[in-house]
């Protein structure tokens, strides 16, 4: 494999060896701020850390915007806007023992609750960077931690966060049916709020966000394999960030594959393209996706609208990634990227064929038609519609 292709796959995760990754090293230039040793203000989340894990350390995003992805979506903000504003968000940490910390009523809240922090030393900037989470550009080790005021808990928060005999994935099940949205279910979650009994402990942020969309998924499937299958074959496109999602959606049971082109000279793939593809069929899905949060963050709004329509239908899902994607923003670029597809008007085909012609024409790319082997298998199964 070249250095595309590992890069493509890594996303920053290290797997090259190297302490810094070459990728991402343009991004680590200091920044223009001036030294401070306290803050207080908004803190809209918080964010624990998996670096040796189970001895992690964690504390509140301090940042007085929001800092929820759907926020930034329904304000269209740029690339540029969200890392000018991420680049300014204090990452608090400190150790985290017992699940009974101060963070958790950050986590809990609906709303940003005021806190009031002070650092064992100013804050150091390190603009951060991987394919999963969203970008921070400060951190601080907290010397001490205050909440201001009561955290606003939505009513099933309260109830689901104090039923120590519900397992997480009943929880993130139930926050979710009862619309409490991904990222505040992530916090939660997050912050070893979730769980039977002693079974409780904090979860990694970067793992809560795929743990949370995989789980509401894995419920989803289940309810939409009941439904009866799709009239039309359809297909889907939306973008955002540059990141273009193409969804079609063929009448049958659940079967779903995700393909990626980073485009050559895009963020991750260097000078020369990459394509990956994974997928699966209603059973479970075994192992991590090579795709990795991506694969489950688009799924996760396929199955929302099958959900939504009750039907069920075999999906075929398509990432273009081009050069103008700069900078790594996370895996919910890609879900609401997916959500918007999914809410724009499909284009109706007679046939998969029809199909995917239409799919090569919206990306310019017939490299996915032969990266995976659903849509052939579409292509040639008969369906009651043959008869």
């Amino acid at each position: 494999m070249g250095r595309a292709g590992m890069c493509v796959m890594c996303k920053g995760r290290g797997f090259c060896g190297l302490s810094r990754c070459p990728v991402m090293s343009r991004f680590y230039a200091k920044a223009d701020t001036k030294p401070f040793d306290s803050y207080m203000g908004e803190s809209p989340s918080v964010f624990v850390g998996s670096y040796n894990y189970p001895q992690i350390s964690g504390g509140p995003l301090m940042t007085g915007e929001s800092d929820n992805p759907e926020s930034w979506v329904l304000k269209n903000y740029s690339i540029d806007k969200i890392v000018s504003l991420r680049s300014k968000t204090i990452r608090g940490s400190k150790s985290l023992g017992r699940t009974n910390d101060s963070i958790q009523e950050v986590a809990l809240s609906q709303k940003p609750v005021d806190v009031e922090v002070s650092f064992k030393k100013p804050v150091n900037f390190s603009l951060q960077f991987d394919g999963t989470l969203a970008p921070v550009g400060l951190s601080g080790d907290i010397k001490k931690m205050d909440v201001l005021d009561n955290p606003s808990v939505p009513g099933i928060v309260d109830r689901v966060t104090s039923d120590t005999d519900l397992n997480a994935s009943e929880g993130i099940f139930s926050l979710y049916g009862n619309g409490i949205d991904v990222h505040h279910i992530q916090n939660v979650l997050s912050a070893g709020l979730m769980g039977a009994g002693k079974n409780r402990k904090y979860v990694p942020t970067k793992w809560s966000i795929t743990a949370v969309d995989d789980t509401i998924s894995k419920m989803l499937k289940k309810e939409v394999s009941k439904y009866p299958p799709l009239s039309d074959i359809m297909v889907f496109s939306g973008a955002l960030h540059a990141n273009q999602i193409i969804c079609m959606l063929v009448p049958g049971g659940w079967k779903y594959e995700m393909t990626e082109i980073w485009e050559k000279n895009s963020l991750w793939a260097g000078d020369s393209e990459v394509v990956s593809t994974d997928g699966e069929t209603l059973k479970n899905k075994s192992g991590y996706s090579p795709i990795a949060g991506a694969y489950y963050s688009a799924r996760l709004a396929v199955l929302e609208y099958l959900s939504g329509i009750r039907r069920s239908a075999s999906v075929v899902v398509v990432r273009r990634v081009t050069g103008d994607y700069w900078a790594p923003l996370g895996t919910w670029v890609i879900r609401e990227a997916a959500r918007l597809a999914m809410k724009n008007p499909p284009y109706i085909c007679e046939s998969v064929e029809e199909g995917s012609v239409y799919i090569t024409k919206l990306i310019g790319n017939t490299r996915w038609i032969n990266s995976g082997k659903l849509l052939n298998e579409l292509k040639t199964q008969k369906t009651l519609f043959d008869f």
